[in-house]
Formats: C-alpha cells, structure tokens, sequence
C-alpha cells in the first residue's frame, strides 16, 4: 500500500469517472523517453526492527561524526541541552503553521514574540523580526533594507565578512541597482583596512561588517559606525557565532543600526548545513522597512492580553509593490528551538557557555604559536575561531590529519582566499576537551617533520 489514503477500489472509481483505465494514463503527456519504466531500486518492507539496524549500519559509515572537529566559519558544534528537542517534537509545535487566525494560534504567537524580545536583547536594538532562513539571506535582506531608508544603492561590504554570505547578497541584489564595493583588511591585525573607509560618501547606503569576523577577529564596531554615520549611511553588524553575544559588547550598544546573523549556536543542530536560523534586529525607526513579521501584544475590550501579527510586510499580505520582502517563512520550529535554548541557559548560563569558548580558543591558540613553524597571523583579539599559518599547504595538511590522526583540525582559507594557502581557520568551543586540543597541538607538531 502506497503512502495515499485511498484503497484500490477508490482509486479505480476515481479513474472510471476520469474516463482513464489507469494511473499511468495521467502521465501520457510526458515522453515516454524520459519516464522511468522501471521498479525503483529501493528495498523490500523491512520490519521495524530492520530498519533501525540499516540505519545504524548507515550511520556508523560517518566516521566524521566522531572525530575531534575544530571546524566553524558559520556553523559550530554546541551542546544543546536535551529539553529543547524534547519539546520542539511536542506535536502543538511540530506541526502548527503560520499564525494566520490568532484566536487559536495564541501558543505560536506567545513563542514568537519572546524570541523577538530575546533577539532584542541579545543584539541591543529595539526590535526584531520572527526570523528569517539563515544568516547569509538575513545579510542580504538588511542590505535592501538599507537601500530602503537611504535611497542610496552604494553598498560597501567587508572582505572579512563570511565569502558565502557576500555571494548570496549579491545573487539578491544583482537585477537592481547596487553598486557595490570591498573594503579590505589589515594584513597585521585581521580587521577592516581603515584607510579603505575613505570610500564612504554621501552615496553609500550602508557598510556593512561582520564581528567577530571571518577569521574570527573582533571589529571595532564604535568606530566604524561613526564613520558610517557621517556620511549618512547605516552600520549593517553581521555575525556568524551567535554565542558570542554572551560576551561581547553588543552591536546596538556600539551603534549598529541592523544587525543580523546566524543563530545555529542555539540549540540547532549543525545537520550538516541546514536547516538554520536568521536573527534580524534594527532600530524601531526603521521598523516599516524591516522584512518578515513581527508578532505583538494587544487587548480586547475586557482588557485582556492576547498576541497578534504587528507588522506583516511580505507580498502576500500587501499590495506587492509596498512589500519590503518576499521571505515567506519564520522558521518557526527553529526559532522555537533556539528560544527554548536561551531560556534553559538563562543570563548566566550564555555567559558561561561564551566564557568557556573564548578560554579554550586562547588555550589552543596559545598552544598551536608554540608549535615551530606554526603561526597566528592577525593580532586582532579573537572570541572561538582564529587563523593560522602552517609551513606547509593547508590544504593538504588537514587532509593529512584527518585520514592519518581522525582530526578534523579545521577550515583551509584557499578555499575562498586563493592567496592564503598556507592559513586555515580554527574553532574551539566548549564541546572540545582539553585532551582533544592536546592532540591536536601533537598532531600538528608531527605534520612538519
């Protein structure tokens, strides 16, 4: 029986009344070259319990899994405590929809608005929308943004923002009229070249920059945002490693006038890419201009509390030519995801959890300088990830490390900055032991000899 609700006589009634003798007469229209013509290559039912064992038999091929991994640029391995995918599968959350009648989505609508508040809080603006798909789409949402309340196309961007990030704002942003420029970076410290900030003018919309960076140096945000502020351009504060703001001073604080970002470090599992999260925050001024939805609180008439949509400004919702964007979800379940994982944590707890990955990432890099050959390239402070140059190609190194030492030792920068071959990108969070980075620094000692 076939995944349809309908038994066989059903289905023969539906044909005869068609006026079709079978199933394959609806696909007549379609070459019969280019039809399949065969039986999938798929199994026979297997029992429950079959098919637990061929499942397990496919996992253990993903050796990955269990090795050491001190991979990140974009997405990091974080413990996520066990209540948060206990509740997310709760069958009111794993299958709810948009919030379209609040009279009976009051649930849905309670847990997005307090992920909008804690998005708030986390970032310092004054406001944040229900969520976008990642963080690369928020970037290049906050770029039209931008533009919006402007009415500028000048875009300058960052060369240490994530290169994945840049590509997908400009796949957004390439039939209009953006004009877009690098800025680059400090060979000596990590961060934006200052002297490039001299391309800031009366026709640029907005700078855009990512702390900590993509070689996970801390900008210097105040600074930045007062360059962009007199010439009338907004502050754009990108970031990949949510946790961080347990620890940073906050972008809002520091004059960022959107801030968005990744927030996979939430009790989002890495799931090798996806599904993730986009956090998307701004000031309230510009809360007309912002893409996707805002949920909020009103009362009736007896003076009791409900939640609503506040805002909605996608083109389904309004005239197409008034809508700020077309973005047509909230990841909702991943947004409840990493809601529940900054209420379990608490204040304190993202504190620790920050704490923790800026104290094993100073270990490691302290360590790894130590290693003869070995070098940290940028002085720029650093929260989990950092850059570093081998005396060899890293490429190859790593790849060394993985087959010979079960080591995934991190990301080779060539793959985007064809120039650094010998660099490659460092995370350390608090899921890695010390013994974990020992071996690490004793697998790298071997690999130049």
């Amino acid at each position: 029986m076939r995944y349809i609700p309908n038994s066989p006589e059903e289905r023969d009634e539906m044909l005869e009344i068609v006026g079709l003798k079978s199933a394959d007469e609806l696909f007549r229209s379609i070459p019969s070259d280019v039809q399949l013509n065969r039986t999938l290559n798929i199994t026979e039912p297997l029992a429950e319990s079959e098919v637990i064992g061929a499942m397990d038999e496919m996992a253990a091929k993903n050796s990955a899994a269990r090795k050491p991994s001190f991979l990140g640029a974009g997405v990091y391995s974080h413990y996520s405590p066990t209540v948060v995918d206990h509740l997310i599968q709760r069958s009111e959350f794993f299958t709810s929809y948009t919030p379209y009648q609040p009279e009976i989505s009051q649930g849905t609508l309670q847990y997005i608005f307090e992920f909008q508040t804690l998005i708030a809080q986390l970032t310092g603006m004054d406001v944040a929308n229900a969520s976008m798909y990642d963080g690369s789409t928020s970037t290049a949402e906050a770029v039209l943004m931008a533009q919006r309340v402007t009415r500028r196309d000048k875009v300058l961007m960052a060369e240490t923002v994530h290169p994945e990030y840049e590509e997908v704002t400009k796949t957004y942003t390439q039939h209009g009229d953006s004009a877009f420029e690098t800025i680059g970076f400090d060979k000596e410290t990590g961060r934006i070249l200052e002297t490039d900030l001299s391309k800031l003018d009366d026709k640029t919309a907005a700078l855009v920059v990512q702390s900590p960076n993509f070689f996970g140096c801390v900008e210097d945000l105040q600074t930045l945002g007062d360059k962009a502020h007199e010439v009338g351009a907004l502050l754009i504060v990108v970031f990949t490693e949510a946790i961080s703001l347990g620890l940073l001073k906050t972008p809002g604080e520091c004059g960022a006038d959107i801030v968005v970002g990744e927030g996979q470090s939430f009790g989002i599992p890495m799931s090798f890419g996806g599904p993730h999260l986009g956090l998307f925050a701004c000031k309230e001024k510009y809360v007309r201009n912002m893409p996707g939805r805002l949920a909020g609180v009103a009362y009736d008439k007896n003076g009791n509390r409900g939640f609503v949509l506040t805002l909605s400004t996608r083109e389904q919702h309004i005239r197409r030519e008034k809508a700020t964007s077309n973005i047509c979800t909230n990841q909702g379940l991943i947004a409840l995801a990493a809601t529940i994982y900054m209420e379990t944590m608490g204040k304190k707890g993202l504190q620790e959890v920050a704490t923790q990955n800026a104290q094993k990432a100073a270990y490691a890099k302290k360590q790894i300088a130590s290693v003869e050959g070995f070098s940290i390239p940028f002085n720029a402070p650093t929260f989990n990830e950092f850059v570093v140059r081998a005396p060899k190609n890293a490429t190859e190194m790593l790849e060394k490390l993985r087959l010979e030492n079960e080591i995934i030792g991190g990301l080779a920068l060539s793959k985007y900055y064809s120039e650094n071959a010998n660099d490659f990108l460092v995370c350390v969070t608090e899921t890695n032991t010390k013994a974990q980075i020992d071996d690490l620094i004793k697998a790298l000692e071997i690999s130049v000899v």
